[in-house]
């Protein structure tokens, strides 16, 4: 069945604008309050930076044969079993008749320090992934449920430093050359050995704000179409 994208590339030129005008927002409300400390930190802690991009995948899921699926964004209900800690609290869970269909997760990074925090963020991307696919072999989420679609979608500034080359120490071995010359192919690293499957989508918007252009790498697969009830 194809896909029906909902004009996505129009709600993501709307969701960057929301990104960058929820952070101005929580900037000016901290300079406000006269904690000027905190520097970025309260820009990123505010918690609706990425809501355009939850809109996004609502209508994707509404538009695609889930119009009557339980699409959870509230914290108090984000919460599934881990197989390596006790639970997980994920950014989207999307449920049907009380089967497990989606989780996912949106995230953003923004410079001035982006390796370190590039490595945060794929550390955070691999084991989250296993640990989940490790609880739905163990049967967490049900005997002989359907597999679920796992996502993870990022945000990622797109200026010098976020297209710099990689300088890593290498004491010992070699690091994977493409790691250093292009970091997002992560992305297909993680779809190519059954993280995240079928593949990566990567869409420069740069065009949108001249003076803070952004581009985005998401992943967003399952393995095998869920069983669909509602019909």
């Amino acid at each position: 069945m194809r896909l029906d994208l909902v004009n996505y590339e129009t709600q993501a030129r709307e969701a960057v604008k929301l990104f960058w005008g929820n952070r101005e927002a929580a900037l000016a409300k901290q300079i406000q309050s006269g904690n000027k400390d905190m520097g970025s930190h309260g820009a990123v802690t505010a918690g609706k930076n990425m809501n355009g991009f939850l809109t996004i995948a609502t209508s994707l899921i509404e538009a695609n044969g889930l119009a009557l699926a339980d699409i959870f964004i509230q914290q108090r209900v984000l919460t599934l079993p881990g197989f390596f800690r006790a639970t997980k609290l994920w950014d989207m869970l999307v449920m049907h008749h009380g089967e497990f269909v989606a989780a996912l997760e949106f995230k953003s990074q923004v410079g001035p320090s982006f390796g370190n925090n590039f490595n945060n963020r794929s550390e955070e991307a691999v084991g989250t992934a296993h640990d989940l696919w490790t609880a739905y072999r163990e049967g967490a989420f049900g005997k002989d449920a359907p597999r679920p679609f796992l996502g993870w979608i990022m945000l990622l500034e797109d200026c010098d430093k976020s297209n710099t080359p990689v300088q890593d120490k290498e004491p010992h071995f070699s690091v994977d050359p493409a790691l250093k010359t292009h970091p997002t192919r992560n992305a297909t690293t993680y779809c190519a050995n059954g993280l995240y499957r079928k593949g990566s989508i990567q869409a420069r918007l740069s065009w949108l704000l001249p003076a803070r252009r952004l581009k985005t790498a998401s992943i967003a697969t399952s393995v095998s179409s869920p069983r669909s009830r509602h019909s």
